[in-house]
């Protein structure tokens, strides 16, 4: 609150001719007695010398200010309850606002004001701006964030997330944006950056150094606690929330990066330079641009690489959801390289298959051919296990099945109707059909159920009753073949004239 030059006059004359205190004259003057203590502030006097009356702290300011000197940082929750032990009878609250006026402060850092050479430097942060909802998945809407220090140009970039593939990509997609690259680069103590600090030793990423010599620039992390070192790229990111991002429309991650480029060459470019007002930040550019460092021929290279067991289904596991390989790759441990847009599966060298990317979460990405072949290949292999159940059961009709080819008839209808048969009458019987149908040069399910009819009649036995399996592939496929009851005639022989002797 402003008030005039007489007021504040009377303020003054008040305290120090009448004594009168902060409240009195803040409540004769009609004033809050904030403002009273701001003048008086103001005119060299310290709260701490307007008080007229003694305090119940007084006889333990000493001790709270040696305490105080030898422990700064002390609260004054924990100094309350030191002067309580000694006899403090006042409360909480009033001791914390009375501790307020005691503490001593540190002084105010000043600064320099960081000046660059064009090309000289560039900072690089990250940014996060709310979230994005794709399916069922919940991703962070991440900016990525190079601006150039002399400059002030802008490279804006958003990712669905903070990790080193998009950190490697932001930075070859800002330096193809400038054309170059500055000789210095300098981070906050990200985790893509910096992995451990000691004091000034710097463990930097692995990666990050790789990307490093392949651009030939130094990275440099900002000391600790010294934000003012970056001020450059967290002003731009204001600066991005403000004028681009507050209120903007857009269909989706690529949608908005088509107009944050746009954004960065337009509206953002045309602002006035903060090094040199007298000219935008484009012009700024085109002068800077020149200073920079030469691009290899070759990018770094962004893709992710992840080494993905297959297990008996054929898909391999990647970001939350599965995409479909060939039913061959199973049980297999395979690479996948992927890119914003796209995921390829490797087998060694050999590219396997490839997909659009998702971000969804839980999605089964699929290539219908890959489908389609698994269930030739399922079809084709119950047709085998069909027929060597039957093989294994009836060898004869082996031999049936070649003849049938032969002949042109459908193996898998016949292989059923033999399987059906053997359900019925059992493995021995089957067997011996099978064999009268090829003597007869009939190989055909036919044949075999009419012989085994005609024997059912001539052992004058009732017709089979079909056997009921339970549906389970290791069951119905199970084959029992009967033992030859012919070893059991003398053992019977034996006993009976075992007990002919007895008697």
């Amino acid at each position: 609150m402003a008030i005039s030059a007489d007021l504040e006059a009377k303020i003054l004359r008040y305290h120090h001719v009448e004594k009168w205190r902060v409240g009195t004259i803040a409540r004769q003057l009609g004033l809050h007695h904030a403002t009273v203590d701001r003048v008086l502030s103001q005119a060299g006097l310290p709260k701490a010398q307007r008080s007229q009356r003694a305090s119940m702290i007084d006889p333990y300011q000493p001790f709270i200010l040696e305490v105080l000197q030898k422990y700064p940082t002390l609260t004054a929750s924990r100094l309350y309850a030191m002067v309580k032990e000694r006899g403090y009878q006042g409360g909480e609250d009033h001791f914390r606002h009375l501790i307020a006026h005691v503490r001593v402060r540190p002084a105010p850092e000043a600064y320099h004001r960081l000046r660059t050479l064009p090309g000289e430097q560039s900072q690089v942060d990250w940014a996060h701006f709310s979230y994005l909802s794709i399916g069922r998945a919940r991703r962070p809407l991440m900016a990525f964030v190079m601006v150039m220090s002399w400059s002030r140009q802008i490279f804006l970039r958003f990712y669905p997330d903070q990790s080193m593939a998009s950190f490697l990509r932001g930075h070859v997609a800002a330096f193809e944006a400038f054309n170059g690259v500055t000789r210095v680069l300098l981070f906050d103590n990200l985790k893509t950056a910096v992995l451990e600090r000691v004091g000034d030793a710097i463990h930097f990423h692995p990666t990050l150094l790789e990307l490093a010599a392949h651009y030939r620039f130094e990275p440099r992390p900002v000391a600790i606690a010294r934000g003012n070192e970056k001020g450059r790229v967290e002003r731009a990111i204001r600066y991005i929330r403000s004028a681009f991002f507050a209120a903007r429309k857009w269909r989706d991650l690529d949608d908005l990066n088509v107009q944050a480029d746009a954004w960065c060459q337009g509206q953002s470019a045309d602002r006035p330079c903060p090094e040199d007002r007298t000219m935008t930040v484009r012009q700024a550019f085109e002068l800077e641009q020149p200073q920079l460092l030469a691009l290899p021929a070759n990018p770094y290279p962004t893709e992710e690489r992840l080494e993905v067991s297959i297990g008996k289904t054929p898909y391999a596991r990647f970001d939350l959801n599965d995409y479909s390989v060939p039913h061959t790759q199973v049980r297999k441990t395979l690479t996948v390289l992927a890119t914003p847009h796209r995921v390829r599966v490797l087998d060694g060298t050999e590219e396997v298959t490839r997909h659009a990317r998702s971000y969804d979460k839980g999605e089964q990405i699929e290539d219908p051919s890959h489908i389609e072949a698994l269930t030739e290949y399922k079809r084709k292999a119950r047709h085998h296990r069909s027929q060597d159940r039957l093989a294994q059961a009836a060898p004869a009709s082996r031999e049936l099945l070649v003849q049938a080819a032969e002949r042109g008839t459908n193996l898998g209808s016949i292989t059923a109707s033999l399987l059906r048969l053997l359900d019925h009458y059992g493995a021995s019987e089957l067997e011996t059909a099978i064999q009268g149908a090829l003597r007869q040069q009939v190989p055909h399910p036919n044949a075999v159920r009419i012989a085994l009819e005609k024997h059912r009649h001539e052992r004058e036995q009732p017709p089979p009753l079909p056997i009921t399996l339970p549906d389970k592939a290791s069951v119905r496929e199970l084959v029992v073949r009967p033992h030859d009851l012919k070893n059991y005639d003398p053992t019977e022989q034996a006993e009976e004239h075992d007990d002919d002797g007895h008697e």
